[in-house]
């Protein structure tokens, strides 16, 4: 990855351009938003650029629904690789494999082709932010399940204070920026 331009690190740059949207999606949460970041081309070039060294070996990147979408699909351009979508329930026209799990307000799933990877595969999980968890451990779920396997997981931002880390394991993950 080239050197950060004088103005700061990526870290930095990051934490500057993602704004906080307060009570969003519902009262008292302060929602990160990651837009501003795809607005700054150069930002949005070294976002996806770091997050190409958390893939070290990785035959498809997996990208979550659907801000994963916006990261992992030019990473695994990038990477000369493969990109699954994994989507929420319905949205995909052919045969699934599902994955649920649950959320602090409900439950909700994750779909995939049966056929979008290979057993053996090695798989790197892309989305935007980690929180709970619980989205990116029923990822990893999937992967498995798809017969691929789960290199591990890379994130533009961690809400460390939600504790989300612990629900992969010993998985590796890779956050750009840590919010405590």
């Amino acid at each position: 990855m080239p050197a950060d331009p004088p103005f700061g690190s990526l870290q930095e740059r990051l934490r500057a351009c993602i704004r906080d949207v307060p009570d969003f999606p519902r009262a008292g949460v302060a929602f990160k938003d990651i837009t501003p970041v795809l607005v700054d081309a150069r930002l949005f070039q070294d976002v996806v650029r770091a997050l190409a060294t958390a893939a070290d070996g990785a035959d498809v990147v997996v990208g979550i629904e659907s801000r994963g979408f916006i990261f992992g699909a030019p990473l695994a351009c990038l990477l000369g690789c493969g990109f699954v979508p994994f989507r929420k329930p319905g949205k995909l026209p052919y045969r699934t494999e599902r994955v649920s799990y649950g959320l602090e307000y409900g439950t909700d799933a994750l779909e995939a082709h049966v056929d979008a990877i290979r057993p053996g595969q090695r798989v790197l999980i892309v989305d935007d932010v980690l929180a709970t968890g619980g989205t990116a451990a029923a990822a990893v779920e999937l992967v498995q399940r798809l017969g691929g396997e789960a290199l591990g997981t890379a994130f533009v931002v961690e809400l460390g204070f939600l504790h989300g880390r612990p629900r992969l394991g010993s998985l590796p993950l890779h956050s750009l920026l840590t919010y405590e």
